[in-house]
């Protein structure tokens, strides 16, 4: 796979298509796996996570579906294009920094991957746009099937499925779902809503995973425990939650929009003047900015601005793509120069058309 060609294209969970993507920006489930004839990662030798890649590409070629997917080998690959992966989350920071024999299995769509030596031998991932957790699930499901048909995964008839990470063990799922929530940020009811997902066992975290910064008001929520309960359990309790997380966002979006919808327009033109404007400017106040430029789009704030543009613009500002799209490593203030640069000219047309305080 060309990652330079990759680098122009928007990924799976910034398409900004499917049911309330207004709001729910993609769904991702995965699954965690282990291989029985070999230790968990933490044990394994430099030998056995080379066998373990070498089985799995093996044993995945009996399948005709798997042979659609393209094999990225993540030992080769410098710093900038694991970091380039790891933006578009198709890869997790703890594959990108390992050592040793490690692959990504990646459909051309980005809709499902297949993490080989991450902290478990096999993390199988399917992502899609806007909150589908039903069809996420049955296509990760059907995907599981075949590879168990040709791999004998570690299982115990009392646990489950075995893990690296005990809080995986069981089902070896994880239901995420990002969203972005700038109304409830501006309005100061995160925190409060944050300690109500803790106390039911939901994990929020930021926009690349596990120890990632929330950017952009973009916050990833999933389950936090597999162990003793199902999977339909598990895509219950989150199905079951997003929703109303989305009414909440939703009302106070209302809220803002009907205090003081002038504020609103004037902190919108103010953010796409920064954004066209900026001889140099950072990744997290591009994605701060263009945060509030997401939510005038949706509340028809602004008229000439479409959600794919802001999403793309949103991917290709991030560090390693803005690097990618200039040709090679950049330094800090190299990358901020270029960030600028490629704003100046992706915004320069826009911000004429706002719709007034009274429309």
């Amino acid at each position: 796979m060309n990652l330079d060609e990759l680098s122009q294209q928007t990924c799976e969970w910034l398409r900004g298509v499917g049911p309330d993507s207004d709001i729910v920006v993609s769904t991702r489930i995965r699954l965690a796996r282990n291989l029985s004839d070999f230790p968990f990662i933490r044990r394994c030798t430099d030998i056995d996570r080379a066998g373990i890649e070498a089985l799995v590409f093996k044993q995945l070629e009996q399948r005709p579906e798997f042979r659609s997917l393209q094999r990225i080998n993540i030992q080769e690959l410098d710093e900038l294009d694991r970091r380039f992966l790891v933006e578009r989350q198709l890869i997790s920071r703890e594959l990108a920094d390992a050592e040793g024999a490690r692959s990504l299995m990646l459909e051309p769509n980005e809709r499902l991957s297949l993490m080989i030596n991450e902290e478990d031998h096999l993390r199988l991932q399917v992502m899609k746009s806007g909150l589908e957790i039903a069809s996420a699930w049955e296509a990760i499901d059907r995907w599981d099937d075949l590879l168990q048909e040709v791999l004998s995964v570690a299982f115990h008839e009392r646990w489950g499925y075995l893990t690296a990470c005990p809080t995986n063990v069981g089902t070896g799922l994880r239901v995420s779902v990002m969203l972005h929530l700038p109304a409830l940020v501006q309005t100061r009811q995160i925190d409060r809503v944050f300690k109500s997902l803790q106390k039911i066992s939901l994990a929020v975290r930021g926009l690349f995973g596990e120890g990632s910064q929330a950017m952009g008001d973009f916050y990833q929520i999933s389950n936090q425990l597999t162990l003793g309960k199902t999977e339909v359990e598990l895509l219950e309790q989150v199905a079951e939650v997003v929703p109303a997380l989305i009414d909440y966002e939703r009302k106070a979006r209302d809220f803002l929009v009907n205090a003081n919808r002038t504020e609103l327009i004037e902190q919108m033109k103010r953010s796409l003047e920064t954004l066209r404007r900026s001889s140099q400017i950072s990744s997290e106040e591009t994605m701060h900015l263009l945060s509030k430029l997401r939510m005038a789009a949706h509340l028809n704030l602004i008229d000439e601005i479409d959600i794919p543009l802001i999403n793309r613009i949103f991917l290709q500002t991030q560090p390693a793509h803005i690097q990618k799209l200039r040709g090679g490593p950049l330094g800090s203030v190299e990358r901020n120069r270029a960030r600028a640069e490629y704003l100046q000219s992706a915004l320069a047309s826009l911000g004429e058309g706002t719709t007034g305080p009274t429309a």
